[in-house]
């Protein structure tokens, strides 16, 4: 079976059908875009055609995008050339959708072209929306569910199949801004009123067709084809068209800080772009494509927010175990985490049952599920049908006979072990033999946790990170007896709630704290050293970090750093390194300055709790010094905090895969996306290097820095951590 057919009815429209076989979802390959080629020129051949309907075979969706392997394969199939590998790839794509676009129209007159449309049965995405915007004209199924859009900046690439420079030409630079620049995807309805597509219809093959059969000559011609057009919203010389460009370049440069090459390369493939024709638009657009393509910061980017993400989601590391899909889950504890936990557990089918000590703390964590069906029943996301399915699947009680039938329990309650250990006993006096126990917990270590069990080997941590319902990383704890059944279990009930899973072995503070904590700690170091503020702030930002240290620790509130603080010292002793830090969360903790929950941190807010600044009043404590560090040496501070602790983990076998060491760390605290994560940014800047950068750290700062053994053996050999710990290595060895 190949991928497009094409068969022609009486009524002389041709229909092409996108069917990949075995796949869910259509991705395009090279080799199908050769078919696709074929198709196209055999119908514009056939007297006895008179237009062509694309559509697809799927039920619910048009298409998922390009098999971005296959593009990464391009550099690797180009020898001693890879950009001219990329770009001659790229200017194929053009060639054939190009095609689509003049349909056999004389060039000069632009008449005698057939005309195409495109039907889409659902979501169309990436590639699935630049072929259609190749088309004469889109239908879309009226289907809420389905979503529309260029989603490619979100895995460090930029629409390069035409998509650019089409939506710019239909929307002008700022109405399409939203929909590059962020990967903002619509459903058909907002879709047509953005007017990325031309129809929302019942039945998008059946219009297609009628359209296809009555449609004129000038019904076919592109605006950018035709005499006399001009860009919406004004090129880029003239007045309004260079106000937008300059508010465009602000507000990327703004967002992006500079380190998303893919941003700046959209941008620019715009700008030149909109001053020349189309065709050389389309050649202009390929080239900084790849560029793009050719920055290690892309397929880094693609490998782990795509290839990598993907495959843990498909349960890469899953042990050998039956099905173990949950059916009924029971949560203890019914605060904000146990009710965000409730919510996402109701909304992917599973029955819940929600247990606090008192009624009415149970009643308030369901209710915490019905406010955000509200907020999705205003936006017109959720309907109240679905929303009273939700909350018809969420028990609320204070009984533990609830429980009864449930195969995996998910304990949320305060962060005391003691506390814990109650609950667990009173929990598995209830349950039945076979049901999975987690905890979740962000610190304590699984294994000790465990000893409260009768069935240990049932045990497993589940860390969820806040808010549940927005955070996309789950870290798995397996402890030190916990069993391949109880792992299977987490992964597939991770999995039920789309969430994204990494397994870790237990430890203090797992995976995720384990890195975070460092990154926090540098940066209040570094006001105890007179280091400024907005430096410290400043500098994260401009190497990727979302948030800098300081904001952070506000965010996550400052008494929890202290109790971390208090609880990490009693258990390391005399090794305890961070009394420089305690220093200052203490003194910030005595002074009342909590973070965000008390409107007063490291940063000022104003009566609504909005930020309003550094909080001047550090100065006074923490005098700034005269001579500040390079912007560089703050950074590579900042970074090495975290990355080290990940080269620790890998070593101490907490980590298990690099990974869902770099999934982890952009979905669990937003490491430096651009990087594609630690593991993948050690290995773009070289270990050699790497090593150069914690020996100037170390002499200057201290033995935090000491470059870990492994990082100083892999420098010697000259390897790199995907060479030797990927999985193309893994499966070689």
């Amino acid at each position: 079976m190949t991928d497009f057919t094409m068969t022609t009815g009486d009524d002389g429209v041709a229909l092409i059908t996108w069917d990949v076989p075995g796949k869910s979802m259509n991705v395009l390959s090279f080799d199908a875009l050769r078919t696709l080629d074929g198709h196209i020129d055999a119908a514009l051949a056939d007297d006895a055609v008179k237009g062509i309907v694309i559509t697809s075979g799927k039920a619910d969706n048009f298409a998922a995008g390009m098999d971005l392997n296959v593009l990464a394969s391009l550099k690797d199939s180009a020898g001693d050339n890879p950009a001219k590998g990329v770009f001659d790839g790229i200017m194929q794509m053009h060639g054939v959708l190009r095609k689509i676009e003049r349909a056999g129209m004389d060039p000069k007159t632009n008449k005698g072209g057939k005309p195409i449309a495109a039907a889409l049965p659902g979501t169309a995405l990436g590639i699935g929306l630049e072929i259609p915007l190749a088309t004469h004209r889109i239908f879309a199924k009226d289907d809420p569910k389905a979503k529309i859009g260029l989603p490619e900046i979100q895995v460090g690439i930029f629409p390069g199949a035409g998509g650019t420079t089409r939506l710019v030409r239909k929307l002008g630079a700022m109405g399409a801004s939203p929909f590059l620049l962020e990967g903002k995807l619509s459903e058909p309805a907002k879709a047509k009123s953005a007017g990325i597509i031309d129809e929302v219809v019942a039945d998008p093959v059946a219009a297609a067709r009628d359209w296809v059969l009555s449609a004129k000559d000038a019904d076919i011609v592109k605006p950018w084809d035709a005499k006399g057009y001009k860009m919406p919203g004004g090129e880029p010389y003239h007045p309004a068209g260079y106000m937008t460009f300059v508010g465009a370049s602000a507000m990327v440069h703004g967002k992006t800080k500079g380190v998303y090459p893919a941003a700046k390369a959209l941008l620019s493939a715009v700008y030149e772009g909109a001053m020349v024709d189309f065709d050389t638009a389309l050649r202009i657009e390929a080239r900084w494509f790849t560029s793009v393509m050719m920055n290690p910061s892309s397929g880094a980017m693609i490998r782990s927010l795509f290839v990598n993400k993907g495959a843990l989601e498909k349960g890469a590391n899953r042990p050998d175990a039956p099905d173990q899909r949950v059916r009924k889950v029971g949560i203890m504890g019914a605060g904000m985490m146990g009710a965000g936990i409730a919510y996402v557990s109701a909304l992917a089918g599973i029955e819940v049952v929600l247990i606090d000590q008192k009624q009415e703390a149970a009643d308030k964590g369901k209710s915490y599920s019905a406010d955000l069906l509200d907020k999705g029943i205003s936006r017109k996301k959720v309907t109240e049908e679905k929303k009273a399915q939700v909350l018809g699947r969420i028990t609320a009680t204070t009984e533990y006979d609830a429980l009864k039938g449930c195969d995996l329990i998910v304990e949320a309650v305060f962060e005391d072990p003691s506390i814990k250990a109650e609950v667990t006993r009173g929990v598995e006096a209830v349950i039945g033999d076979d049901c999975i126990f987690a905890t979740n917990t962000s610190t304590l270590p699984i294994s000790d946790l465990a000893k409260a069990s009768k069935r240990p080997e049932q045990f497993i941590g589940i860390h969820f990170f806040s808010p549940v319902d927005k955070m996309m990383l789950v870290e798995i704890i397996r402890g030190q007896q916990t069993g391949n059944r109880a792992v299977a279990k987490a992964l597939d009930y991770v999995r039920q709630i789309r969430k994204t899973p990494i397994v870790v072995n237990d430890a203090r503070f797992f995976y995720a704290n384990r890195c975070i904590i460092p990154y926090i700690n540098e940066g209040v170091r570094m006001v105890s050293e007179g280091v400024t503020p907005p430096l410290i702030e400043n500098a994260a930002k401009l190497v990727g970090m979302p948030l800098g240290p300081l904001q952070l620790v506000d965010e996550t509130s400052i008494d929890l750093g202290v109790k971390i603080a208090k609880a990490t010292k009693a258990a390391m002793g005399d090794a305890y390194p961070d009394s420089a830090v305690d220093e200052v969360l203490f003194w910030m903790a005595d002074e009342g300055r909590l973070g965000r929950k008390s409107s007063a941190g490291f940063y000022a807010y104003d009566d609504k709790g909005k930020r309003d600044g550094l909080w001047t009043g550090l100065g006074a404590r923490y005098a700034v010094k005269d001579d500040q560090p390079e912007v560089t040496e703050v950074q590579h501070r900042l970074l090495m905090a975290q990355v080290l602790e990940a080269v620790r983990a890998l070593e101490d076998g907490v980590l298990m895969d690099i990974r869902e060491g770099d999934v982890g760390a952009i979905l669990g605290w937003g490491f430096a996306p651009w990087s594609g994560g630690p593991f993948s940014w050690l290995d773009i800047i070289g270990a050699a290097k790497a090593v150069e950068i914690c020996d100037r750290l170390t002499s200057a700062h201290g033995p935090r820095f000491t470059a870990p053994d492994l990082l100083r053996e892999m420098a010697e050999k000259g390897e790199t951590f995907y060479g030797r710990f990927g999985p193309e290595a893994a499966h070689a060895a």
